[in-house]
């Protein structure tokens, strides 16, 4: 079974020729259609808002096309903070979703306008030593345990994230006394789940914390933060999440629980592999193969590029660009340059022949894939562009040169 790929084994060799191999090619039309079916998933909610996580995907060139398309951000750092405003996205249109957080680091987002959302109760004192009482605070919730999970998150009492149902009542108790007076709350309970009623569940439980809040504190919560956690499907039988039917079962909770209950709550997610992560690949050249104990394809990225494989183990399909309809020739892994074990794409994966040369195109990239760089081996970060409906294509982030490697040293003095 395979997966269709956006673009042709010529426009490839094209943009080759350009733009050295590995680089990231992003589909513009795929990422404004997945934002727009978001936002009609949930137009019923007078308010909402996706705020897209830009530790997907942090790169000016793709913010400002969510800023277009009526999105904001959630930003997990100060740097997070100045992308997202140097995009176009401002004052509450970000939040700040931090933990282990310094007193400079919320100062920074309170400057920015920033909605601060609290992970731990502990932290309204870094807050109050920073001198800052927001007029409006998040805090996130983490309830310990969850009716869908995965391997990716964990079990939630394993989580470092969020805090417990009374932590969070005290945590606004606190920052109401010292004169905040607008609330809401965030939870991120699963992680790339592909379950349609993981966002319905979510809102029962969520929902029902907020009728808790009004009831025990007589707090009124004005928005509720979904967060992320729907996931994509990275192996070709698997199923994409129909995101408008989520958004009706949402609408039925919420009507239930919420206008039932005469109150008005603006609901946000933070959908940033929803968004990106089906819409990005990492285009790659087949430079060797090594025919010992295995079979191996040797390529010119490496996990530097692309890291989910070698920490999670996560699959992402592997296409060989203008073979997609050759039988399966051979059980290769496919791997990278770097002196590591783990620097593997694809491990026992049945492909099509391949010879030096061949483009390999690795899907589902667009999300945790150029982000998540480094430079292991001295390897240089790679280009990243972006591909228009009309399949032009710019450059959106020019690939790591040898003096951005030295940038940070005093070179003369380092050598010397």
């Amino acid at each position: 079974m395979n997966k269709t790929v956006p673009f042709t084994l010529d426009e490839a060799r094209a943009w080759r020729k350009e733009f050295p191999t590995p680089f990231y090619i992003y589909d513009e039309a795929g990422i404004r259609e997945t934002v727009n079916n978001i936002n009609k998933a949930f137009s019923w909610n007078k308010g909402f808002r996706e705020h897209f996580a830009v530790k997907a995907c942090p790169t000016p060139g793709i913010l400002r096309i969510l800023k277009e398309l009526g999105c904001g951000t959630d930003a997990a750092s100060v740097p997070e903070i100045e992308l997202s405003k140097r995009s176009g996205i401002t004052g509450d249109a970000i939040v700040f979703t931090a933990n282990e957080v310094t007193p400079a680091e919320y100062r920074a987002a309170y400057e920015a306008g920033a909605v601060i959302n609290l992970d731990d109760r502990t932290q309204t004192e870094v807050l109050l030593e920073a001198g800052i009482v927001p007029e409006t605070i998040c805090a996130r919730y983490n309830p310990g345990e969850f009716q869908i999970s995965n391997d990716i998150m964990g079990h939630l009492y394993d989580s470092k994230f969020g805090m417990p149902k009374e932590q969070l009542f005290e945590t606004f108790r606190i920052m109401q006394a010292r004169g905040t007076k607008h609330f809401g709350f965030h939870a991120m309970l699963a992680s790339c789940s592909l379950a349609e009623d993981y966002y319905p569940l979510l809102a029962r439980e969520l929902f029902g914390i907020a009728l808790e809040i009004r009831e025990k504190l007589g707090i009124t919560v004005e928005f509720i933060d979904f967060a992320g956690g729907v996931g994509i499907p990275y192996r070709p039988e698997e199923q994409p999440v129909d995101i408008l039917a989520v958004g009706e079962r949402v609408h039925a909770v919420y009507d239930e629980m919420i206008r039932g209950n005469d109150m008005e709550i603006r609901l946000m997610t933070e959908m940033g592999r929803f968004v990106t992560g089906p819409h990005g690949y990492l285009v790659t050249s087949v430079i060797g193969k090594k025919h010992i104990y295995r079979e191996y394809v040797g390529v010119d990225a490496t996990a530097a590029c692309l890291m989910r494989p070698a920490i999670y183990g996560a699959y992402h399909h592997i296409t060989v660009l203008g073979k997609e309809n050759d039988p399966a020739a051979l059980t290769v892994d496919v791997v990278g340059s770097l002196c590591e074990n783990n620097d593997k794409f694809a491990v026992d994966r049945a492909l099509p022949e391949t010879e030096t040369g061949d483009l390999l195109v690795i899907h589902d990239a667009g999300a945790h894939g150029h982000s998540m760089g480094y430079n292991y081996n001295g390897r240089l970060r790679c280009a990243e562009l972006l591909m228009a409906e009309d399949h032009s294509v710019k450059l959106i982030r020019r690939a790591e040169t040898m003096a951005d490697y030295f940038a940070t040293l005093d070179v003369d003095e380092a050598f010397s």
